[in-house]
């Protein structure tokens, strides 16, 4: 059984660079997008609205959003790396994923309660009524509803940060200590 003591005890922690290929970062992209648990809820229970609009599924909404994200994911990720070199390893990549997925689900579901409370003020009959609606629309969708966001948000980004990890980056040799400079974690070879 092997413990996990330190964050270098955790797996997922070996060097990694973008494959050559375009094909596999599409690809990555793609399944990234294609979140298991959406689409296999699509299959017994088909959409009631595939039209654009207030009723659509929430599914398909946030599988709209995914197809979105992943790739912008992608892009934000590769801009990082010509910058500073990080994400150096697979474990790197799902973390960002996760954390960036957390917050535009977060972002997005106050997004939505602020744009139904600034609606219902122009249904409501009066001032109180209005008032009334925006603490209720609040409650709802901002205060019941952002865990469940964050949740699936995260969830979402945790299989995308996954497709991109294992099918967009390939393990990297290590370098090797040639002078001795490399650092205490690095040892010489003999």
């Amino acid at each position: 059984m092997r413990s996990f003591e330190t964050p270098a005890d955790l797996p997922g922690q070996t060097p990694v660079s973008w494959h050559k290929s375009p094909g596999r970062i599409v690809a990555a992209a793609v399944l990234g997008a294609a979140w298991p648990p959406l689409i296999l809820t699509l299959i017994p229970w088909p959409p009631q609205n595939w039209q654009p609009g207030s009723d659509i599924d929430w599914r398909l909404l946030v599988l709209a959003i995914g197809a979105v994200a992943v790739p912008s994911g992608l892009w934000f990720l590769a801009r990082e790396r010509e910058r500073t070199g990080r994400p150096g390893s697979r474990l790197g990549v799902v973390w960002r994923f996760m954390f960036y997925g957390g917050l535009l689900a977060a972002a997005l579901q106050g997004l939505l309660a602020l744009s139904i409370s600034i609606f219902g003020w122009f249904e409501a009959g009066g001032a109180v009524q209005a008032a009334g609606a925006t603490e209720t629309t609040l409650l709802i969708y901002g205060v019941a509803g952002l865990p469940v966001a964050i949740l699936v948000g995260v969830s979402y980004a945790l299989w995308a940060g996954l497709c991109v990890a294992f099918v967009a980056f390939r393990s990297r040799p290590p370098v090797r200590d040639r002078l001795g400079v490399m650092g205490t974690g690095a040892e010489p070879e003999a």
